[in-house]
């Protein structure tokens, strides 16, 4: 089955920075709308950010809203989610996922493909 891969999570104490990425290996990002969600240990899983296949669509969660940026580099087929100011609410698992459909999630799509997460974890 086609998925995406997930990389840049880690450890990193309150205040710092992370870069995370979303790429694929068997398919052309640049078909989908591509969007990142979050899910903390006991909580819902949430969207944080979206991207629109050819990047002029852009929006963010209030909760990251300021302190994150995505981007798109369709020629390197990979997403990023630069995160800055992060606290410890920010630990979580963090998924990309690519739709193209209409859909009632985050963002208004319904997504075909998703990743296995990176974990990130802000902590002193």
């Amino acid at each position: 089955q086609l998925q995406l891969v997930e990389s840049g999570g880690g450890l990193v104490q309150p205040g710092g920075s992370l870069r995370l990425s979303c790429a694929a290996a068997e398919f052309t990002l640049d078909y989908y709308a591509i969007t990142w969600f979050r899910q903390a240990p006991g909580k819902e899983r949430e969207g944080v950010s979206c991207i629109s296949r050819d990047g002029d669509s852009i929006n963010y969660a209030d909760s990251v809203s300021g302190r994150a940026t995505i981007s798109r580099d369709n020629a390197r087929n990979t997403v990023y989610l630069q995160l800055n100011s992060l606290q410890p609410d920010d630990t979580a698992i963090y998924y990309c996922a690519a739709g193209r459909r209409p859909g009632l999630q985050f963002c208004g799509y319904e997504y075909d493909f998703w990743g296995q997460g990176t974990q990130v974890t802000v902590s002193s």
